[in-house]
């Protein structure tokens, strides 16, 4: 008897404790020479229903509620500038360790709330060659309470 009532304790602890919250940081920095590019980590501040912003399609047609693309942003987020990865004369070292020190202080601040590095997620879109001139690297931390 006492060992069911500790499952049963366990049982419900672990109902309890399974609900989690996520929360994605985005870090976007600029891979354009010559420093013209635009660096930063971007943080939503405000909560969404996606059911508000989905658009429900069937083999019959489409649902008739289409948010428009005003519809789909939020008003209320957080933008922290980083330096890009290029200087007037190439990379810039400083500039990434800069962006480091940036990028670990808010995931340590991030940590302290609560929340737990979950998954990281990256993906360049680098300079094509002659005449481009555009890139970008982006990193996307997902993090859970």
């Amino acid at each position: 008897m006492k060992n069911l009532g500790l499952l049963l304790l366990a049982l419900t602890f672990s109902l309890f404790s399974s609900a989690q919250e996520y929360k994605v940081l985005t870090t976007v920095e600029s891979v354009v020479p010559m420093g013209l590019g635009r660096s930063r980590i971007i943080e939503a501040k405000q909560d969404v229903s996606v059911a508000d912003k989905a658009q429900h399609n069937t083999a019959a047609g489409k649902d008739k509620h289409k948010p428009s693309r005003k519809d789909m942003k939020i008003e209320e987020y957080d933008e922290t500038m980083l330096l890009n990865f290029y200087s007037g004369v190439g990379i810039n070292f400083q500039n990434i360790a800069s962006n480091d020190a940036l990028i670990s202080q808010k995931i340590n601040d991030l940590v302290k709330d609560g929340w737990e590095l979950a998954f990281v997620s990256s993906a360049v879109e680098s300079d094509a060659g002659k005449g481009d001139g555009n890139g970008i690297f982006i990193t996307r931390y997902i993090f859970k309470k």
